[in-house]
C-alpha cells in the first residue's frame, strides 16, 4: 500500500521529462505472459496518441514498468492511472494488476535522457532475461538501439 505522504510536494508539469517505475500487484509475473506484456505496450502507444505523453523508451519487464515520458497534458498521476486503467482492462484480469502508485524522476536538464534511455533498456540484460537489450522483445526506445 502507498502512503499518501509520497504526494506531498509532488508536481508535474506538461513537457517535462520523467522516468517512471511501477510495479505489478503483489509484484507478480504478470508480464512475463507475452499478451500481457504486447497489452502493457498497447496502453503505453495509447497514452501518446491521445496526446496524453511523447514516449521516449519503455521496459515492459516481467513484474514491473520502467517509462521514460516526456508529459504532453495533464499530471503525470492522471497519465500513469490512464494507463493502468486501461492496461488493466484489455488483460481482463479480475482485481487490480497494479500496486497503487508509482516512483517518478523529473530529469534534470544536465542529465542525458540517452543515459536514462541506456539504462532502462539494460534492465532486461542485468536480470538475465537477454544478452543485449535489443533482444530483449518487450522493449522500444525513440533512438532505436544505437545506444
Amino acid at each position: 500500500m502507498s502512503s499518501p505522504k509520497l504526494r506531498l510536494g509532488r508536481f508535474s508539469l506538461p513537457n517535462n521529462i520523467y522516468s517512471i517505475t511501477t510495479v505489478s500487484a503483489g509484484r507478480m509475473p504478470l508480464f512475463a505472459n507475452r499478451k500481457n506484456a504486447e497489452q502493457v505496450m498497447e496502453a503505453l502507444r495509447h497514452c501518446e496518441i491521445a496526446g496524453i505523453a511523447n514516449n521516449l523508451a519503455w521496459v515492459v519487464m516481467p513484474d514491473h514498468l520502467h517509462w521514460l515520458l516526456q508529459l504532453q497534458s495533464g499530471s503525470l498521476g492522471a497519465c500513469l492511472q490512464r494507463l493502468k486503467s486501461r492496461s488493466a482492462r484489455s488483460i481482463g484480469a479480475s482485481g487490480s494488476i497494479w500496486q497503487a502508485g508509482y516512483h517518478d524522476h523529473a530529469i534534470r536538464r544536465d542529465e542525458s535522457l540517452l543515459g536514462v534511455a541506456n539504462y532502462l533498456l539494460h534492465n532486461p540484460v542485468r536480470a538475465g532475461l537477454c544478452e543485449r537489450p535489443q533482444d530483449y522483445p518487450y522493449a522500444w526506445c525513440k533512438w532505436s538501439w544505437r545506444l
